[in-house]
């Protein structure tokens, strides 16, 4: 493959030429990157600061697919030394201790690098992974990120497929490692209603549902880029309510971990990567619809109501990927 090869600045140029190329043509998913960002800070989505924001998110989601495409052949010492976290102490104690830890994530930052690094730094993880169509792209994807350290587990829509995920991750939780899952976005039946910037959406059940059933420990955290190197920042616990039904704790736990997102989020808004629609009243039909339907603003994001990630909590970009013909693949 051609971009490990070439010098990291020259790649830098021609993904950054690429994400303006693909924000000036405002198309679905752009639109609907900057509507996000328009409903996190209150702002009409076609004002100037939100436009100009979504320049800068689009340039963040193609430098982590240049980064994506580089990550096999970065260093160790590269991987470890440009990461600057803050809060992981207390995920290598419990790690350290034999205590499982579920660190749930939004779709920030370089997902993949972060994994990376958390495997060089002593500790493989567990994630899980929606099978894609064509089933090669899913293969792909499976040994890009084995082969950086991680342990991916199916996870299919055939009948019985999400329950074995779930199980083979608590058993591993159990065992004292730690999972890792990407949570912000779950409009599933199964997924936990929770309050988010101000409206309501559905969240991933499955990181406060494996804390619950395990005793790990819940840890929201977040990531970005920061120069040319990343940050990370791992939330306080999310603590397993002393009282109500399971229901009631999985809700607390999953409000609780949405404001930890929310935290994360505002600090470093541009490298929030949702180009799907989120919040449960971007999915109700508008009055608008019939007049415009060929308006920009109406069709992004129309084919994604449906979402991609169950009560394991497990929609990752890769799904993202698939539907977006910019992202050449890792």
């Amino acid at each position: 493959m051609l971009i490990p090869r070439i010098p990291e600045p020259v790649a830098r140029w021609i993904f950054r030429v690429i994400a303006d190329v693909m924000w000036r043509r405002q198309g679905k998913s752009v639109l609907r990157l900057q509507s996000n960002y328009a409903r996190v800070l209150g702002l009409d989505p076609a004002d100037p600061r939100v436009v100009r924001l979504g320049r800068d998110g689009v340039r963040s989601y193609f430098r982590y697919w240049m980064e994506a495409l580089r990550l096999p052949a970065m260093s160790k010492e590269r991987i470890l030394s440009g990461m600057r976290s803050t809060g992981d102490e207390v995920m290598f104690k419990h790690l350290d201790s034999g205590r499982g830890a579920v660190m749930a994530l939004p779709h920030m930052g370089n997902w993949d690098h972060a994994g990376a690094w958390l495997v060089h730094k002593g500790y493989p993880f567990t994630t899980v992974q929606e099978r894609l169509k064509p089933e090669s792209l899913y293969e792909r994807f499976v040994a890009y990120r084995e082969g950086l350290g991680m342990e991916v587990l199916p996870l299919t829509r055939k009948e019985g497929g999400s329950a074995r995920a779930f199980g083979t991750l608590a058993q591993r939780l159990r065992t004292g490692r730690p999972v890792c899952l990407p949570a912000d976005r779950d409009l599933t039946d199964s997924g936990v209603e929770v309050d988010f910037f101000g409206a309501r959406t559905r969240m991933a059940p499955g990181p406060a549902l494996l804390a619950i059933q395990t005793g790990a420990a819940l840890l929201p955290a977040t990531i970005w880029f920061e120069g040319d190197g990343w940050g990370l920042r791992i939330h306080d616990e999310v603590p397993v309510p002393a009282e109500g039904t399971r229901q009631e704790k999985l809700q607390v736990m999953t409000q609780a971990m949405a404001r930890a997102f929310e935290e994360g989020i505002r600090e470093h808004l541009v490298d929030w990567h949702m180009m799907q629609r989120l919040w449960l009243d971007d999915l109700e039909p508008r009055p608008a619809v019939a007049a415009s339907a060929g308006s920009a603003a109406e069709t992004s994001g129309s084919s994604d109501s449906s979402g991609s990630s169950d009560s394991s909590g497990a929609s990752g970009r890769s799904g993202e990927a698939a539907a977006d013909p910019s992202a050449s693949g890792s």
